[in-house]
């Protein structure tokens, strides 16, 4: 069996990718708040522990898969951290989609045990998790993201090496998600145009996932109004709209379409639709268009 890992945060991401790590014969302590969201992975051989201190091993790696920036300084902070038991020569990877300027902080907290920090958020939804088809972006210190090599490919099918700035991968994180979210709302309104003028918006979904496979789940969704279960939800949709939004104040980085989905993605919240998947903004794009909805879209 390989090294035994740490590996803190057991959501909807987090089961999928801790059950990759245990295929690939890694050993695996974990930690979840609710821990009985462990117990497919304990069924499997990980040993569950009782606080986040406990999964890490002197000079060992912890992986968190938390949902934003609060939860992740939960967990690396206060004294008596897991990242004072990792220390020294211990490693953090965290899978997380925060802020860079957390990254950066963290990465430099980290610093004083002797601990290195590696950003290595991810994109794919639980799906592409579970078949170990993620994408991985990547920055840290070089000789840290060569160390953990291998348990990144266990988990993903690619990885992105951007440098050593620990911020630097989440700001590309951010960037997708961005392009992602720009393309919901597009998708959105073409559809609206599309049933607004007589026509199918299940055929045109239908056609577009011809054209752009990349669209296709997406367009299916906002056609069928479908929105559960949430494969990432609208509430965490509007934490990366808001981390997107600081980043681009403070690289003074005009970002109009952005706006508009921090918009979109308040006013969902504020109708009730934070479970639902993010796509659901789709949903504010019908109303403003007159059109009636399912009762159970939200």
């Amino acid at each position: 069996m390989s090294e035994t890992l740490g590996f803190i945060g057991l959501g909807n991401m987090g089961v999928p990718i801790a059950a990759n790590l245990l295929r690939a014969a890694f050993g695996l302590c974990v930690y979840n708040r609710t821990a009985s969201k462990a117990a497919p992975l304990t069924a499997k051989g990980a040993t569950l522990t009782a606080s986040p201190a406990d999964v890490a091993q002197p000079g060992g790696i912890v992986l968190t898969m938390l949902a934003d920036d609060r939860a992740v300084e939960e967990v690396c902070l206060p004294g008596g951290s897991f990242v004072e038991h990792l220390s020294p020569g211990g490693i953090h990877i965290s899978l997380s989609t925060i802020s860079p300027v957390t990254a950066r902080r963290l990465a430099e907290h980290h610093a004083k045990y002797k601990v290195d920090y590696i950003a290595s958020p991810v994109f794919g939804r639980p799906d592409a998790a579970a078949a170990a088809k993620l994408w991985i972006c990547n920055s840290g210190p070089a000789a840290a993201k060569k160390r953990v090599q291998a348990i990144l490919t266990a988990i993903g099918q690619g990885i992105f090496d951007f440098g050593e700035d620990a911020g630097a991968a989440n700001v590309v994180k951010l960037c997708g998600n961005f392009l992602v979210a720009a393309s919901i709302e597009t998708l959105a309104e073409m559809l609206t145009l599309a049933e607004k003028s007589g026509v199918s918006k299940k055929a045109v979904a239908e056609m577009i996932g011809k054209l752009s496979p990349l669209h296709s789940g997406y367009a299916n969704q906002i056609a069928e109004q479908k929105f559960e279960p949430a494969g990432f939800r609208l509430a965490l949709g509007l934490k990366d709209v808001n981390l997107i939004m600081r980043t681009a104040a403070a690289s003074m980085t005009p970002m109009p379409l952005g706006s508009l989905l921090h918009d979109r993605y308040v006013s969902a919240v504020a109708k009730g639709r934070a479970n639902l998947d993010w796509s659901a903004i789709a949903l504010g794009v019908a109303e403003d268009a007159g059109l009636a909805l399912r009762k159970a879209a939200g």
